[in-house]
């Protein structure tokens, strides 16, 4: 199965390095990036389109047809962010451009960049992890072909990327430290791009991936 696949967030650490995987994988034969601004990659297999409002799709749905996968990697931290905002970025802005992806296009596999320490029940304490546990049980509710949720926790950036967080400079030393001690705290950021194209080529055994399962579905072949 050749993959056609539409990415989000690619100016963004963990979209650029989803992005590139993609592009280095011959599975994967077409790619469309969704920006807000100028990504600044070019391929003979990537399209962009530049579109301001992920809520509203229509100007541009003639251009998001025939794509089988979905790697939506766009999101925000929920430190420093309004409950309000943080809502309308984590919820409503996903849920809307993946209910048009799934009337578009709905033999699609949706694979969703969520977070380590979801709380699938929403009742939890943590605000954010209450969010995007809701932002999950919904999207594995839309019609498409396949939804996988990952929740990646610590990521280990490819390096050259050009959007890695500028913190990583600092914490990059404690890499080999969480990976003796804490196998399954954190995965490479390679690894991630590998599972999500894994998910959607082969499919995977259950819906929510964690850490060790991006683990061993992006050493798959």
């Amino acid at each position: 199965m050749t993959i056609r696949t539409i990415i989000t967030g690619a100016t963004g650490m963990v979209g650029e390095g989803v992005l590139r995987e993609c592009l280095l994988d011959p599975t994967v034969e077409q790619v469309l990036v969704i920006n807000r601004k100028p990504g600044g990659v070019t391929h003979p297999k990537l399209t962009e389109i530049i579109h301001a409002d992920f809520t509203n799709l229509s100007a541009i749905e003639s251009r998001l047809r025939g794509y089988n996968a979905c790697f939506f990697c766009l999101g925000i931290s929920s430190v420093g962010v309004s409950a309000d905002d943080y809502v309308r970025t984590t919820y409503d802005l996903t849920l809307a451009f993946a209910r048009t992806m799934a009337r578009l296009n709905p033999d699609m596999t949706f694979c969703y960049v969520s977070g380590a320490g979801t709380d699938s029940t929403e009742r939890g304490n943590l605000r954010w992890a209450r969010v995007k546990g809701k932002t999950e049980n919904d999207l594995l509710k839309l019609p498409f072909r396949r939804a996988y949720m990952f929740r990646p926790g610590f990521l280990e950036p490819t390096p050259d990327l050009k959007n890695v967080k500028s913190y990583y400079r600092f914490v990059s030393w404690l890499i080999p430290v969480v990976k003796l001690f804490y196998a399954n705290a954190g995965s490479t950021l390679a690894e991630l791009g590998r599972a999500m194209i894994h998910a959607a080529e082969q499919g995977y055994d259950k819906p929510v991936l964690e850490v060790p399962d991006i683990v061993k579905a992006g050493k798959l072949p």
